[in-house]
């Protein structure tokens, strides 16, 4: 397996969103999803990262937002048929690495309470639970979650 930048602006990655979104979409209503299209994922802003299997197929990706004082996890998702082996804490790896490299010293991600999985997954990564950031506000439907970034985060 690899992982590395690539354009969000692919037939397989498109499908892999759009499998994250009708995944979400059966957990939360829509004024509770804060999800980016794939234009909004393909600006310059935007560090977009793919993991492949030794056959280019995609089976997870994630992106950071970077902002002008933290940076935003956004779009993590792994397939079902390919979870437990690793593969998302190589795509935070690369994320964290690649937004500290880009000048970003803190990250900080949404998501919701549906979702134990990812919880469990932020918590084991560092990651904890804080106050709404940016634009969002708080509500019953989304866990708001932070993490510093330091030299040791490395992809």
């Amino acid at each position: 397996m690899r992982v590395e930048h690539e354009s969000p602006n692919q037939p397989d990655v498109i499908a892999l969103i759009a499998n994250l979104d009708a995944y979400q979409d059966s957990l939360y209503p829509a004024e509770a999803r804060y999800a980016l299209d794939v234009a909004s994922l393909s600006k310059p802003n935007v560090l977009f990262v793919v993991a492949r299997d030794e056959r280019h197929t995609a089976l997870g990706c994630g992106a950071v937002v970077l902002n002008d004082s933290y940076g935003e996890v956004k779009r993590m998702y792994v397939r079902p048929d390919v979870r437990g082996k690793g593969i998302a804490k190589h795509v935070i790896a690369l994320l964290e690495a690649s937004a500290y490299e880009s000048g970003c010293r803190e990250l900080m991600l949404e998501t919701g309470p549906y979702q134990p999985e990812a919880l469990r997954f932020y918590t084991s990564q560092g990651y904890v639970r804080r106050s709404p950031f940016g634009v969002y506000v708080e509500h019953p439907l989304s866990v708001f979650m932070g993490k510093p970034l330091s030299s040791r985060c490395s992809a």
